[in-house]
């Protein structure tokens, strides 16, 4: 009786699970997704209690444990900046392959614990399990390590390329599978070992080639490995709301990475090859020869956004850096009070985050029928007077439509350029995360804004009261 009402509340916390993901799917519906996964993980945690019936001792260590982890991530939620997200979602997605190798390691030492034979004698099946979810885990850790070095700053964001790395892979990826049957085959604990410090090395390997550019579909990947790591380990502990949980995370993972690939004109297969830019040499970008920019203030930006009829606003990552999403908005109501049309025009992969941009503009309480999508409102930028473009470099640069030798041609755009007057708000001329230099810089109808982001908003938000 009690593992049947186990398996019915593993299911209500599975559903809660998928309404989760389906709030979070629109910023509307973000806070009731959130509770709907927070109430779906304490029905499963508080169900896996009961079927564990630990000593008081055993509870005690439990509690503790969700006491510190609990303690560190409210910690660790309430400090970090939103700049950070993305970053901060690498390291969790590594501590999340971290824990599929434990307690697949674990499960080898202690096979008894979990009823799957012991210890010589384990469960083919749970072989196998154990195997899978031990390589996906520890692919998944170094190689979220990886991206957080990488997103953070630590590493350069350029692709790193070792020689042969092509054949270097495919060579640690056959010796890796020859090993997990092998130790399906035999319970090696030296193979189960070996297993790890492969899919140790094969995750960074992976990771370090793959450039800047493409750090938002890594984020959704390694989402993706995190989630089927976890229901592998789900199947060695026989716990059915650890494979419902891993299976949602692992699939929507796959999905959007599927997506961010769309929305860059790429292939999974082409990202985990190598980053935008990895094999390409200067021949890759255009000759700009003696060409000069021209530079305006904060008063002539204010002055033409005040008298356009429709202004579309373009954020990228310089206004998550400089924290403008308030300010911006401010901006856009006082554009608006002047009879001024606005909106926001969003790429899927703007920022290092999918979503990234979405999240600052709802915190800054922007109206969600405002914000549009890449392939909703692209068409519109020709009838725009200003295109309002703040730190948003690699998804507006014209080289990936009109130049066949730019390493990111192919690349969906927003096509600011084909508004009347783009501003383009950034600290310098310097190259966007691609490292590729921008060709909107140069465009006749481009007016530079060199500024701090926030500072630049505000002076505008100041020019215009004024």
């Amino acid at each position: 009786m009690s593992e049947t009402l186990a398996a019915f509340l593993y299911l209500v916390s599975g559903v809660l699970f998928i309404l989760a993901l389906r709030g979070l799917s629109h910023p509307t519906t973000s806070r009731q997704g959130n509770v709907f996964g927070m109430v779906g993980m304490a029905v499963a945690i508080l169900t896996t209690l009961f079927l564990a019936r630990p000593s008081f001792g055993g509870l005690v260590l439990i509690v503790l444990g969700i006491a510190i982890g609990g303690g560190t991530g409210a910690v660790i939620a309430r400090r970090i900046a939103m700049t950070a997200m993305p970053q901060l979602v690498a390291a969790f997605h590594s501590l999340v392959g971290l824990a599929a190798v434990m307690v697949a390691a674990a499960a080898l030492y202690a096979p008894e614990a979990l009823g799957i034979g012991t210890v010589g004698a384990i469960h083919g099946e749970a072989l196998v399990e154990m195997s899978i979810g031990v390589a996906i885990g520890a692919i998944t850790f170094t190689g979220s390590i990886i991206a957080f070095l990488k997103l953070d700053g630590r590493m350069s964001g350029k692709p790193i390329l070792l020689p042969q790395r092509h054949l270097i892979n495919i060579a640690l990826a056959v010796v890796l599978v020859l090993c997990i049957v092998g130790f399906a085959t035999s319970e090696s604990h030296g193979l189960f070992w070996l297993i790890i410090l492969l899919s140790l090395a094969l995750g960074g390997l992976l990771i370090v080639p793959i450039g800047g550019a493409d750090m938002p579909v890594v984020v959704s990947m390694l989402n993706s490995y995190s989630g089927w790591a976890a229901a592998g380990i789900g199947f060695t502990l026989q716990n059915l709301a650890l494979i419902i949980t891993g299976a949602l995370v692992g699939s929507s993972g796959a999905i959007l990475s599927y997506i961010m690939c769309r929305g860059m004109n790429r292939s999974f297969i082409s990202v985990i090859l190598g980053g935008f830019g990895g094999d390409a040499g200067p021949a890759g970008q255009e000759d700009l020869g003696d060409r000069t920019v021209k530079q305006g203030s904060a008063e002539d930006a204010a002055y033409l956004m005040k008298n356009a009829a429709k202004v579309i606003i373009v954020p990228g990552y310089g206004m998550a850096v400089a924290q403008a999403q308030h300010a911006l908005r401010e901006m856009a109501d006082q554009l608006k009070q002047a009879g001024v049309e606005v909106k926001y025009a969003i790429h899927p992969v703007a920022g290092r985050m999918p979503g990234h941009m979405n999240v600052l503009l709802a915190e800054a309480n922007v109206p969600y029928d405002e914000v549009f999508e890449l392939e909703d409102i692209n068409s519109e930028f020709a009838q725009a007077d200003v295109a309002f473009v703040i730190g948003a470099n690699d998804v507006t640069n014209p080289a990936a439509r009109d130049d066949k030798s730019s390493p990111i041609y192919g690349m969906p755009i927003l096509n600011v350029d084909q508004a009347a007057t783009c501003l383009f708000v950034k600290r310098s001329l310097g190259s966007g995360y691609a490292g590729i230099d921008n060709t909107l810089f140069y465009k006749p109808n481009t007016m530079m804004l060199f500024a701090d982001a926030k500072k630049m908003v505000e002076e505008i938000n100041k020019a215009m009261a004024d």
